[in-house]
C-alpha cells in the first residue's frame, strides 16, 4: 500500500487542495497535505475516511462486488494488480482487488 498513490488519487478526485512529498534523512519522508474546504460554507471536502482493509483482516472484492459509496458520490480506493485506483476505474477495467478505504 503506497501512501503516495492514495494521496495522488485524493488530489485527482478533488478531495484535497494540494500535496508535497518531502524526503528526510531516515528514508521515511513526509507528506504535507493542504485540505480543501468550501469557500462559502467552510465545510471540509472530505466528510469521512473509513479504513476497510486492515493488516489483520484483508478485504478483497471482485469487480462485481466493489462497493458504491453514497450512490456514486464517494469513492473507494482499491489496490489491484494494475496499481491503485478508484472503484469506478476498477469496475470499468473489470478487475477486483483489496478495498483499502472509503472516502466521501
Amino acid at each position: 500500500m503506497s501512501k503516495k498513490e492514495i494521496t495522488k488519487i485524493l488530489f485527482d478526485k478533488g478531495y484535497i487542495l494540494n500535496y508535497k512529498f518531502e524526503e528526510t534523512e531516515n528514508n521515511q519522508g513526509n507528506i504535507k497535505i493542504a485540505l480543501k474546504y468550501n469557500p462559502v460554507t467552510k465545510l471540509p471536502a472530505i466528510k469521512k475516511i473509513e479504513r476497510v482493509s486492515k493488516p489483520g483482516l484483508r478485504k478483497y472484492k471482485g469487480s462485481d462486488d466493489l462497493p458504491r459509496i453514497l450512490n456514486g458520490l464517494g469513492i473507494a480506493i482499491v489496490s489491484t494488480s494494475q496499481g491503485m485506483m478508484t472503484d469506478k476505474e476498477a469496475r470499468r477495467n473489470n478487475i477486483g482487488g483489496e478495498v483499502l478505504c472509503l472516502v466521501y
